[in-house]
């Protein structure tokens, strides 16, 4: 069968997050679809099933990262769009049914994609005892982003200060059920994005991830209320770096981005 890794929230090669991508008739054994995202090596591997016409979704769509199943992921949702818009397997806006509920990408007349995921629901606690030590900087405000995303919203001073971040992985895996999104107001936005972020899920296997569709559902409200804006654009300061552009629109938000084919392949394992 094939086998696809394509780099999400990405305007070129080599950049964004890298997702696996496998289409399915049904879907696989839960222990070969673990190894398969094991051996891909990605933060996700998407695998993805065609539904039955007339239904409340089009495709079925589940998420690996190399060591558990996760319940919602932005990027490899956008990735396995881009594989059904540019192969020709499915047109027009599709329906994904997921462990989130339907969730649906569209593709723009310019190339990009646009998710249309839940709004995080965010409730403002008190600094954690040792966080700041864990991720190596005070926050100046931590928001909860509820069981469904399973994360820690860490504000902090300045983007200078996000973009110095050198935590303690292993640390910061005590204090939400996922990771911890860090963040920070752009120091300039006329550089075209209008805050920063970076994010730490070492309870799923994956230290830093490089961009992360699903908290930019919790980023874009934050950030639309502090910023009097609900159309704006983040960027993820990870290695490989992207913009994800978010818009508000009451319990849902819209995350658009583009994605790059980069690996076209044959899976020979049965």
């Amino acid at each position: 069968m094939r086998i696809r890794i394509v780099d999400a929230f990405a305007e070129r090669a080599f950049s964004g997050n890298p997702a696996g991508v496998v289409l399915l008739d049904r879907f696989a054994e839960d222990g070969w679809m673990q190894n398969v995202a094991m051996e891909v090596n990605h933060a996700e591997t998407a695998f993805a099933h065609p539904l039955p016409a007339g239904g409340d979704a089009d495709w079925a769509l589940r998420w690996f990262t190399p060591v558990t199943e996760v319940a919602l992921c932005g990027h490899a949702t956008l990735a396995t769009a881009h594989v059904l818009h540019t192969t020709g397997a499915h047109q027009g806006p599709v329906r994904f049914a997921t462990r989130s509920g339907v969730l649906i990408a569209s593709a723009g007349a310019d190339g990009s994609i646009t998710l249309d995921f839940p709004t995080a629901p965010l409730t403002r606690v008190d600094v954690p005892e040792g966080v700041a030590g864990a991720l190596g900087a005070e926050p100046v405000a931590v928001l909860d982003t509820g069981p469904d995303i399973g994360d820690l919203l860490l504000e902090l001073a300045d983007e200078e200060t996000v973009l110095g971040l050198c935590p303690d992985h292993r640390a910061l895996a005590a204090y939400s059920a996922r990771g911890i999104i860090a963040t920070a107001r752009a120091a300039d936005p006329a550089q075209g994005y209008d805050y920063v972020s970076r994010c730490f899920f070492p309870n799923v296997g994956i230290d830093e991830d490089q961009v992360t569709g699903s908290a930019h559902t919790a980023l874009a409200p934050h950030w639309s209320g502090r910023l009097g804006s609900d159309d704006l654009t983040g960027l993820q300061a990870s290695r490989r770096t992207g913009l994800v552009r978010t818009a508000l629109r009451g319990d849902r938000v819209l995350l658009t981005g583009r994605a790059v084919t980069v690996v076209d392949g044959e899976l020979l394992t049965p």
